[in-house]
C-alpha cells in the first residue's frame, strides 16, 4: 500500500499536469495541514482516491465550518458542521477506518497567538482523551488501537522547534506510549535541506516529518 502524504507547501511535483502518471499507483492520501482545500480537492480529483485531512495553524479559511465553536456572525453566518468535502474526510479530534487501516488525527499547533487552532498542552490533551473509547474498540475488534496518528504539530522533541509556534505537543507522546501507532504523520516543521531529517523512531512508532510530499509505502 502507498500513501501520499502532503503538508504546508503547494509542491510542483504534485501540483502538475503528470500527477495522476507520477502518483498513479497511490491507494490514499493524507494532508497534515496549513494546504488550501482547493489543492487538497486537486489531488483528490486527479487521483481519485480515498482522502483524509487536518487543519494546521494557516489555511483557516473553512475551518469555521468544521469547528462550529469558533464560528462568528461576522465570518459566517450559518453554522454548518461538516465531515466530508473537497472529496476528502477531516479527520481531525476523530477516527476512522479505510483501507484496512485504522486512523486518527489532530488538527492545530500550540497555542502562541490566539488564533484557530491553536490549543494549550491541556486542551489538546482533553481532545484525545475523548478519542479513547473509539481506539479501545479497535482493539477489541481489530487487535490494535490505531495505524495511523495523523496531525500538524509535531511531539515535544521530536523534529520540533524551540520557539512557541513551532514547539511541539508533550501529550503526542504519552499518546504514542500507550497507543503505539506505527506511524506518526505531521507538519508544521518546514525542510530546507535534503540533508534535514524527515524520520525518528519513538517507543514502537515512526514518526514522519511529510513536509511538501512524502510518499509512505506500507507492506
Amino acid at each position: 500500500m502507498k500513501i501520499l502524504c502532503v503538508s504546508d507547501y503547494i509542491d510542483p511535483l504534485v501540483y502538475s499536469n503528470a500527477i495522476k502518471e507520477r502518483f498513479k499507483d497511490i491507494d490514499v492520501i493524507l494532508s497534515a495541514g496549513d494546504l488550501p482545500m482547493e489543492y487538497i480537492d486537486f489531488i483528490v480529483s486527479s487521483l481519485n482516491k480515498p482522502a483524509f485531512f487536518v487543519f494546521g495553524n494557516h489555511n483557516l479559511k473553512e475551518f469555521p465550518y468544521y469547528h462550529p465553536e469558533v464560528q462568528t456572525t461576522r465570518t459566517i453566518t450559518q453554522k454548518w458542521n461538516l465531515s466530508h468535502s473537497h472529496g476528502a474526510d477531516y479527520l481531525g479530534f476523530k477516527t476512522a477506518r479505510c483501507c484496512s487501516l485504522l486512523l486518527a488525527g489532530t488538527s492545530g499547533s500550540l497555542k502562541y497567538n490566539n488564533g484557530h487552532a491553536q490549543y494549550t498542552e491541556q486542551q489538546m490533551t482533553w481532545r484525545l482523551i475523548k478519542l479513547i473509547p473509539r481506539l479501545i474498540f479497535n482493539k477489541l475488534r481489530y487487535g490494535r488501537y490505531l495505524d495511523i496518528f495523523l496531525t500538524h504539530a509535531a511531539p515535544f522533541g521530536i523534529s520540533d522547534r524551540e520557539d512557541p509556534c513551532h514547539k511541539g505537543f508533550k501529550c503526542f507522546l504519552w499518546f504514542m506510549k500507550l497507543f503505539k501507532p506505527k506511524y506518526l504523520i505531521h507538519g508544521h516543521i518546514h525542510l530546507y535541506s535534503l540533508q534535514d531529517v524527515r524520520h525518528h523512531i519513538f517507543e514502537e512508532t515512526e514518526v514522519i516529518n511529510v513536509y511538501s510530499h512524502y510518499v509512505l509505502e506500507i507492506k
